[in-house]
């Protein structure tokens, strides 16, 4: 709540979603899909098109941001498919903070390339052993 309304960190956290992640997302008008659907507008709005692939990077910067504010040296997160802990990696690698998150271990398997980008990118990936070894549990 304390950097909430704070100017500064708006001003940061706004202008790293225009520079760094690409917002505002474009929307796409989905002509034929709309034609197709007997006439309602379809519009896509085209958040694969964000730095990473997804939304997750919206999120990931604020709470990276407070981190470094509060001057902790790591940040955690938890992904399935992986695309919230490549974005999470993405902006540790990019504020010089660590970063490790935990992935279910089938899930390791089944994303490895999601895991070679949170890898390269710097991050410590641990594989959950426990329960069904998925995002699931």
């Amino acid at each position: 709540a304390r950097y909430q309304n704070d100017p500064e960190f708006l001003k940061e956290f706004h202008s790293e979603l225009a520079h760094f992640v690409g917002r505002p997302s474009p929307v796409y008008h989905a002509a034929r899909m709309s034609r197709e659907m007997g006439g309602a507008q379809i519009f896509l709005k085209r958040e694969d098109l964000n730095h990473t692939g997804a939304h997750k990077i919206n999120n990931v910067i604020g709470q990276a941001m407070l981190a470094r504010r509060m001057g902790k040296p790591r940040v955690i997160a938890e992904t399935g498919a992986g695309q919230h802990g490549v974005a999470t990696a993405t902006i540790c690698a990019r504020y010089g903070l660590e970063c490790v998150v935990y992935m279910g271990a089938e899930d390791v398997k089944r994303q490895s390339p999601n895991v070679y980008r949170m890898k390269l990118l710097g991050a410590t990936v641990v594989p959950v052993e426990s329960g069904s070894r998925t995002l699931k549990d």
